[in-house]
């Protein structure tokens, strides 16, 4: 299979589009990867505990979530070998390619998918294409379909060009739960890396325009807090519970009421909440899952901090105890103007774009920011690039798609890109 064929590439997006795995448990995306890799001719294919720090690993399932997916993908004829290297949720993959002496230039794409349920509605392409999610309950509504199809892109092209150096792609898993980003980054695979570029579709950009350097990343930890009180009859001995529903109301309450900092934006939001069992009864369990943002990973800290303070002393205010963990946990980065120059250079060469931006803020948050740090820290730099798409409903909805013409560009823009920053590097 020709993987530099636009419409092998298009029909590559779709069959991943079909089957949408949510972090830690991309065994068939996995899978399918590895098969475009092997037939590409990658030098040197990592999968399964090699690509990542198991230590360093969030938010991963529980082992029966595991399972199901694994099962899953066994079931639609996923090689035994290859699943028993992934066992335990290490999905993802990183493709080296070696051609001669130079500089290794990495890329970064993630490859995970949503828990949402896909529109089936007539105007939505992949329903009306026949590619919509069999998957029931989880989608691609963020574009990492067209992220996975690019990284193979651009593997295929560097592959068949004149490009002297080492190619990195990395296909990271777990990115919408910020939980695999911190354990690609502690895998060593990156300390050699001299430049690397990652890269997103849409961001509110169309088709035909690109930026060349995002920045503004948000920091982000997200919170998962358990309380536990003691269960009563409502009715009959109120006084004798302690109610963990109201320790977790408690703490929601006062997690708005932390206050702002004057050295840049911060965010809180409780996501999910729950707990009791009966109307009649004194809920002796209970859950709050949120998280924390800030413009700088100080005001991230700080945040986090006044969340512990405050899910505590709830606890304390209502007599439960409650434990927390750290679901998921990204940095802010910024993208170095050497990178930023280089795509800006080779995207207004480029026949299919028709606006350069040359830097935008993200608004949100990224694990990529794990790698991105990891890079700068060890002596390279690093860049984040958006390539547009039209999408019809705005990222994490249930419309949304992605232009598959938008392919063609961040391929070739990136291709290029990795080309010049290995020619130009002494």
């Amino acid at each position: 299979m020709d993987y530099t064929d636009r419409e092998t590439l298009v029909g590559l997006r779709r069959e991943l589009h079909r089957v949408p795995e949510p972090a830690w448990c991309e065994f068939q995306t996995t899978a399918r990867i590895v098969e475009a890799c092997r037939a590409i001719g990658v030098d040197d294919l990592h999968v399964g505990r090699d690509v990542v720090d198991a230590d360093a690993r969030m938010a991963v399932p529980e082992d029966a979530e595991l399972s199901k997916w694994r099962d899953r993908a066994s079931a639609a004829g996923v090689d035994e070998v290859l699943l028993d290297e992934m066992a335990g949720g290490f999905t993802g993959a990183v493709a080296v390619l070696e051609r001669g002496e130079g500089p290794t230039v990495g890329l970064r794409v993630d490859i995970d998918a949503l828990h949402i349920t896909e529109s089936e509605a007539d105007d939505h392409h992949p329903a009306s294409e026949g590619f919509r999610s069999e998957h029931e309950g989880c989608m691609h509504a963020c574009g990492h379909d067209g992220h996975a199809t690019i990284g193979v892109g651009v593997l295929a092209a560097v592959a068949e060009s004149d490009f002297e150096g080492t190619l990195k792609v990395v296909f990271q898993p777990a990115e919408e739960r910020v939980g695999g980003g911190k354990a690609v980054a502690q895998s060593g695979h990156l300390d050699d890396v001299d430049s690397l570029y990652a890269v997103h579709l849409g961001l509110d950009h169309p088709t035909g325009e690109v930026v060349a350097g995002v920045g503004g990343f948000l920091a982000v930890s997200h919170l998962l807090a358990e309380f536990e009180g003691a269960g009563a009859h409502a009715g009959a001995h109120p006084e004798q519970g302690r109610n963990a529903v109201q320790a977790m109301a408690t703490a929601v309450q006062n997690l708005y009421a932390i206050p702002r900092h004057d050295e840049g934006a911060t965010r809180v939001n409780a996501g999910r909440a729950g707990g009791g069992t009966a109307t009649n009864i004194i809920p002796e369990e209970a859950f709050v899952e949120g998280e924390v943002r800030g413009e700088t990973t100080e005001l991230m800290e700080y945040m986090k901090e006044k969340a512990d303070r405050v899910v505590r002393s709830a606890a304390e205010m209502h007599e439960c105890t409650v434990e927390t963990h750290t679901e998921g946990e990204a940095p802010s980065a910024e993208s170095d103007q050497s990178l930023v120059d280089v795509f800006s250079a080779v995207a207004g060469e480029h026949g299919g774009v028709d606006s350069l931006v040359e830097r935008d803020a993200l608004g949100g948050s990224e694990d990529a920011t794990y790698l991105m740090q990891r890079v700068q820290e060890t002596g390279g730099q690093a860049c984040y690039v958006c390539v547009g798409t039209d999408h019809p409903g705005g990222h994490h909805t249930p419309t949304f798609d992605v232009d598959e013409r938008s392919l063609a560009v961040g391929i070739d823009t990136l291709t290029d890109a990795v080309r010049r920053v290995a020619s130009e590097q002494p």
